[in-house]
């Protein structure tokens, strides 16, 4: 699994803690500068994503804090299983408890809901990619979450490859325009995407020079007509293009798949999957 940067991670678990923590944990004077144990649990299986946060985390409370990972992300867990151990002072245990927990659990389910889809394809040769739907301060670790669990990061912002999408489209006055002008303005190892909504507009798509076209909203069955098309005409032109099928709904993913596409984008690991319960058990004696 691709690492986490430190250099984005620290600030976003800095602004993460301070919202939790306030001026400081009202319960900390109770226990009276005490070492503890704990230790983390599935409570129902899935896939393990957020194992990197836990130790950086506790350390921005604790810099002696210990983190012992039995799971590694990306791993397939069981109901019951330990996931990982700490100790350390046991206000700094106490206090990152619930955003260590909670943002565990929203990446493990993700993970374990990109890995079921990535489930259903397997075998089709089509990999599947999330989105730009994901919920604002939280995208580098939803995307992290989804390739845990198996799948593709499409872009992480608008920044990294162009999407023209239908109001580019209207507003630039059709597909080669608007591709036209990104072209001449972008940097020179930049993509550019066409989302296209009819057949006409993958055609034109190819036609200007597209390095991959989006499409979105199609049945199988018009895939399954459309893509050969898209095929022969880009291999005419002497040229790769990328065919990806978007807005298509989860039980529709295998059908979509045998159209020949290359890429299945879905929000729905990120907008629609369930947290994964995991619980933090401490130990009954303070060390």
């Amino acid at each position: 699994m691709p690492p986490l940067s430190p250099l984005q991670l620290e600030p976003l678990l800095r602004a993460w803690l301070a919202e939790d923590l306030g001026r400081g944990d009202l319960t900390a004077p109770a226990l009276a500068g005490a070492r503890g144990r704990a230790h983390w649990v599935a409570r129902r299986a899935g896939v393990f994503s957020g194992g990197a946060l836990v130790e950086p985390l506790f350390r921005l409370l604790d810099a002696e804090l210990q983190v012992r990972l039995l799971v590694g992300d990306g791993e397939r867990i069981q109901a019951d299983q330990r996931l990982l151990e700490l100790e350390g002072d046991a206000a700094a245990l106490v206090a990152g408890e619930r955003t260590a927990l909670n943002l565990a659990m929203r990446l493990s389910g993700i993970a374990t809901a990109t890995a079921e889809l990535v489930q259903q394809l397997e075998g089709s040769g089509v990999r599947l990619a999330d989105t730009r739907k994901t919920t604002p301060g939280l995208r580098l670790l939803e995307k992290y979450a989804v390739r845990c669990g198996g799948g593709l990061n499409h872009r992480f912002g608008l920044d990294d490859t162009a999407m023209l999408k239908e109001n580019h489209l209207a507003w630039a006055g059709g597909v080669v325009p608007a591709l036209l002008a990104v072209r001449a303005a972008a940097p020179w190892p930049a993509r550019v995407i066409v989302e296209a909504e009819t057949a006409a507009e993958a055609e034109q798509a190819i036609q200007a020079g597209a390095d991959a076209v989006l499409l979105d909203g199609f049945s199988p069955g018009a895939l399954a007509e459309l893509v050969p098309v898209l095929r022969r005409l880009a291999t005419d032109l002497g040229r790769a293009v990328v065919l990806e099928a978007s807005g298509v709904e989860p039980a529709q993913l295998r059908a979509c798949a045998a159209s020949g596409v290359d890429l299945i984008s879905s929000s729905a690991p990120i907008t629609r999957s369930p947290w994964l319960d995991i619980s933090m058990r401490f130990a009954q004696q303070w060390i």
